[in-house]
């Protein structure tokens, strides 16, 4: 392991029913392969060193010794590589016969590992030649030339970096209680599973939900190896599934009915489970009296480290096929928080600022949405425009033609005047366009905000955005107070994929609402700014917050991996390279890591009394749920790393 990455594999050889040292050669075939591209565990399908469907044939003496002969020349194989072998094949243990899967490293057997639940239906008749694991007491065999004890309890393997791994064996994952279930509270950070699933209408659909299932429930990287197109005798069809998930993500697959011998590699980001497990209550509660045997594997060489896994450069974006239900659910968790809000504080009117920025365009809409939820009339929503220094006739006219689209109560307020006043009151002066200029002007809004609130009774709806927070892209007691802040867990990469969606929803009608179709295109893009400094001589905005601060796609990326991983800056810059490689250089992607990282730090003072705002996905800021940190916190350690990258 690496960077906290495993590399693994899911193989899927050429394979002929009953001839043992064929398909050994193809094994080793591809263990070489896999080896050569830097691979520390892969694992085969089931029974595949005899072949899954010998039925009878695994009675005769001829095949069980030709498979345990298997065994040894896979030993012998793997004795000066740098591998972790996972294959299958039928073991005689006293009275019984057990299908199992022999874990082998550096020319020896680590364990075997028996198989649990045994289809007996339809196509599958195991129990006609195989015993389960529950019909065994630990036995001290010799096995390939090795003494081994196989037993039914619990077995993990640790790596010398001290990955732990479980196997469990096809049926055992469709069991209602998989022995994966204990290995992962044992402590396995991987499952591998070989298997040897036939393929019927509908079914894959389900494998898939399966097995994306068991690895979110058990917060693993789940690994599977199904039999292949050598296989398909008589009455049944093998597909060839080789699947690896990542708690509950599929990273790679193979492509099914394949002709041809297939190995899906891909690397499994242990640290990344590790975290998700130490931040989930539930699964530490569960974990308590889940024991295993543990067996140490053999140290691995380290390789040269390459990330070859994809890596998200949105990973706040919603995935979904359907990106319209995504954004639909996304709007209904604001709306529903907003609308508890309304009810409890018995109020008819929302009070808001209207920019023409994105921040304040979502907000409105989610008020809206709100209002018609509620069966309110919409002009109880007070928009007030607050034109200042730096406002812009683009952001202005978009601000005002949304409003009257939208069909709100509109209120104008320029705040020149009253900050003018302001500046000559504590001896500003006014041609100096430091942080008094621009924060004066912040304040100055949410104060007429709130005394809106006073006189025409509601409540302040927040504006500011996830991304914001998380840099302290906002004035203290400005911009950055509420009395509910509807964007406050939405970063900003995510709000343009919702201010787009809406757009595209008024789309579709005429009218007034395919105008403000353009409208909200407009919005999205303009160039994103507080406009708290004048505009050029063209009348263009002149203040671009990603000038300033860096990229938000970059400090989106940042945040999420850690706020909700707890990865080391290092680690962070890794998988950014990876995700924007050909966007960033990398020199530019140190330089607003170490930004993101300093700010981070150093305004968390006003993440700590921030007002109420509902949690809309994996990440939030909030002072009383999912980040509690103090606010004078050092940023030295952070910091350094990124200084050593």
């Amino acid at each position: 392991m690496q960077n906290g990455f495993i590399k693994v594999a899911a193989a899927i050889p050429a394979v002929k029913v009953a001839d043992c040292a064929y398909n050994v050669e193809k094994m080793k075939d591809m263990i070489a392969q896999a080896e050569s591209q830097g691979v520390e565990i892969i694992v085969f399908p089931e029974l595949g060193i005899t072949g899954y469907t010998c039925q009878d044939l695994f009675r005769q003496q001829s095949l069980l010794e030709h498979a345990e002969r298997g065994v040894m020349e896979l030993m012998d194989f793997t004795r000066k590589m740098d591998v972790i072998v996972i294959a299958g094949l039928p073991v005689v243990v006293g009275d019984l016969l057990l299908n199992c899967a022999a874990v082998i490293q550096k020319g020896g057997i680590l364990a075997l590992i028996p198989k649990t639940y045994l289809p007996n239906y339809s196509e599958f008749y195991e129990k006609r030649w195989f015993a389960s694991s529950q019909d065994l007491e630990p036995t001290e065999i010799r096995f390939a030339g090795n003494r081994t004890t196989v037993t039914p309890e619990p077995t993990l393997f640790q790596t010398a970096d001290g990955v732990k791994f479980g196997v469990e064996i096809c049926e055992d994952v469709w069991a209602p209680a998989p022995p994966s279930n204990r290995l992962a509270l044992a402590g396995a950070d991987l499952i591998f599973n070989l298997s040897a699933s036939d393929e019927l209408i509908g079914k894959h659909s389900y494998l898939l939900s399966l097995l994306a299932q068991q690895s979110a429930r058990t917060i693993t990287g789940y690994i599977y190896s199904g039999c292949g197109f050598g296989e398909s005798t008589q009455d049944v069809v093998y597909g060839g599934n080789a699947l690896i998930f990542e708690n509950g993500r599929l990273l790679e697959e193979a492509e099914r009915f394949s002709l041809e011998p297939q190995m899906t590699v891909s690397q499994i980001d242990v640290d990344k489970l590790r975290t998700e497990r130490r931040t989930n209550s539930t699964y530490v509660n569960a974990q308590r009296g889940n024991q295993a045997r543990v067996i140490d594997c053999h140290t691995i060489a380290r390789r040269e480290f390459e990330l070859i896994r994809d890596v998200d450069p949105h990973p706040f974006i919603p995935k979904s096929d359907d990106m319209k239900r995504s954004c639909d659910e996304i709007f209904n968790i604001q709306v529903c928080g907003l609308a508890k809000r309304i009810v409890h504080t018995n109020s008819k009117k929302v009070i808001l600022g209207i920019s023409g920025g994105l921040d304040s365009t979502l907000a409105l809409l989610v008020c809206v949405k709100t209002f018609d939820k509620l069966g309110l009339p919409r002009e109880g929503i007070i928009g007030v425009t607050m034109p200042g220094f730096g406002t812009t006739d683009r952001t202005y006219r978009n601000a005002v033609s949304l409003m009257k689209n939208l069909g709100i109560t509109m209120k104008e307020i320029n705040i020149a005047k009253s900050v003018m006043q302001h500046f000559e009151d504590i001896g500003h002066d006014v041609s100096v366009h430091d942080v008094t200029y621009e924060n004066s002007q912040a304040r100055e809004r949410t104060q007429i905000l709130m005394d809106l609130t006073n006189e025409l009774g509601g409540l302040v709806v927040g504006t500011g955005d996830l991304s914001e927070l998380a840099l302290g892209w906002a004035t203290y007691n400005g911009d950055h107070m509420s009395m509910y802040g509807v964007n406050a867990s939405v970063p900003k990469t995510l709000i343009q994929y919702l201010v787009r969606h809406v757009a595209d929803e008024f789309g579709k009608s005429e009218g007034s609402d395919a105008g403000t179709k353009s409208i909200l295109l407009d919005i999205l893009d303009t160039p994103i700014s507080p406009e708290l400094i004048p505009a050029d001589e063209q009348g263009n905005i002149k203040q671009k917050t990603e000038d300033l601060v860096g990229p938000y796609e970059l400090h989106d990326f940042f945040l999420y991996y850690f706020l909700r991983f707890g990865f080391f800056p290092r680690k962070i810059y890794l998988l950014a390279c990876k995700a924007f490689v050909g966007a960033y250089e990398k020199e530019v992607i140190k330089k607003w890591l170490t930004t993101f990282t300093r700010r981070f730090f150093s305004q968390q003072f006003k993440r700590s009394c921030l007002p109420d705002g509902p949690k809309v996905g994996s990440v939030s800021l909030s002072p009383r749920g999912d980040w509690r940190m103090p606010s004078d916190a050092s940023s030295a350690l952070w910091l350094q790393e990124c200084e050593q990258l």
